[in-house]
């Protein structure tokens, strides 16, 4: 029985995908902010199938909160054989975090870069075992601006987001080089447009846009969680490292994230952010 932890697993993808895997039998760990939603998921992923079904929580926006979970996953798990870091949110008002980082890069890309980081040697002592990001297609229009990672000038929620989606990637790439050899494997996926909660902090003239397009083009999260689902079980995929994936495809993502000198840059900067070496 493989122990597969997803985070955001409360709604969205997650709980789809969670559903989705407890066909299998495994034991699915649900990871999300708020208790009361986490039972009700635990429930309803029983009710799908699985071996078992744990909950923990974890709010990504806290560093602190990152370290205690990565703490219990390592006293409480002798294995973990996929990590999903699939936890998110959109900031329409530029918030920083209690350490004084920009709110949508602290839980998008530094909240799963830093559990990840701690949990690489169970990941390895696992292996084969494998990490996942949830990015996004909006990894196209990211930019990358070292000076000013937090858009303290010209801040959009659009903005910040694309941006730590960009950052996924990047992440993704420069980690799967340093755990060649080792049995894990890591790569980064666009959903596609889901109709998930994330849409309702858009600002207040977005969001009746937003409506319409759930109702005419956004797929539902069951079908979006269906792509975390395949590179979290998929055998055919076991051995496929490093990329980014559309449709259950390897896509080409943006030039910037592309760019292997920026990505180590990031992993250096994301390192002294969340007070690991370098």
């Amino acid at each position: 029985m493989k122990t597969i932890l997803i985070t955001g697993a409360t709604s969205g993808i997650g709980l789809a995908a969670a559903q989705q895997i407890a066909a299998g039998g495994d034991r699915l760990v649900l990871v999300g902010r708020n208790p009361d939603k986490l039972e009700h998921s635990a429930e309803l992923v029983r009710a799908a199938g699985a071996g078992e079904v744990d909950t923990l929580e974890c709010d990504f926006a806290s560093q602190a909160a990152v370290r205690r979970l990565a703490k219990t996953v390592r006293a409480d798990y002798d294995r973990l054989d996929v990590l999903a870091n699939n936890a998110g949110g959109y900031f329409d008002v530029r918030t920083e975090t209690e350490e004084g980082i920009e709110a949508t890069f602290a839980v998008n890309h530094l909240g799963g870069f830093l559990l990840t980081e701690l949990l690489l040697d169970l990941l390895t002592t696992s292996a084969p075992a494998r990490i996942l990001f949830t990015s996004s297609v909006m990894n196209y229009s990211g930019t990358m601006d070292f000076d000013d990672l937090g858009f303290r000038d010209g801040y959009s929620g659009e903005k910040a987001y694309n941006r730590s989606k960009l950052a996924n990637i990047l992440y993704t790439r420069a980690l799967s080089r340093r755990l060649a050899g080792s049995g894990v494997t890591v790569n980064a996926f666009h959903p596609g447009a889901v109709a998930t909660h994330i849409w309702d902090a858009l600002p207040w003239y977005g969001k009746p846009l937003a409506e319409i397009a759930k109702l005419l083009f956004f797929i539902s999260p069951e079908r979006g969680g269906r792509t975390l689902t395949y590179l979290a079980t998929a055998p055919e995929v076991a051995e496929i490292s490093g990329c980014y994936f559309q449709h259950n495809r390897v896509r080409t993502p943006s030039r910037r994230a592309l760019d292997d000198a920026v990505g180590r840059e990031l992993c250096e900067i994301s390192a002294e952010l969340v007070g690991l070496p370098g």
